[in-house]
């Protein structure tokens, strides 16, 4: 019988414990290959504390983009025509 979404979770979370000490005792081991300290440790920070947000720039001013679309949405009064016109070019690019 295959089993919902909820219990593979569930069973996964299970051996958190044991996966943290694994990979604390990657980190830890000196036999172990640099590569596999740094990705052990980079496991167990992105667990504990979240991945670093990663900027977004495509050299095409998506980040520019992005902050005139947030203005349209945080402060609809304070936003001027450009950002209706980045309302239309959305809509248009998701059909």
């Amino acid at each position: 019988m295959a089993k919902s979404i909820t219990q593979i979770r569930s069973l996964a979370r299970g051996h958190t414990r044991t996966a943290i000490n694994v990979l604390a005792g990657i980190m830890r081991s000196k036999e172990a290959t640099p590569a596999a300290r740094v990705s052990a440790a980079n496991a167990i920070l992105d667990r504990g504390w979240g991945k670093v947000p990663q900027a977004i720039e495509n050299g095409d001013g998506a980040l520019e983009l992005i902050h005139r679309i947030e203005r349209v949405i945080v402060e609809p009064e304070n936003s001027d025509s450009e950002g209706s016109e980045i309302r239309q070019d959305q809509s248009e690019s998701l059909r």
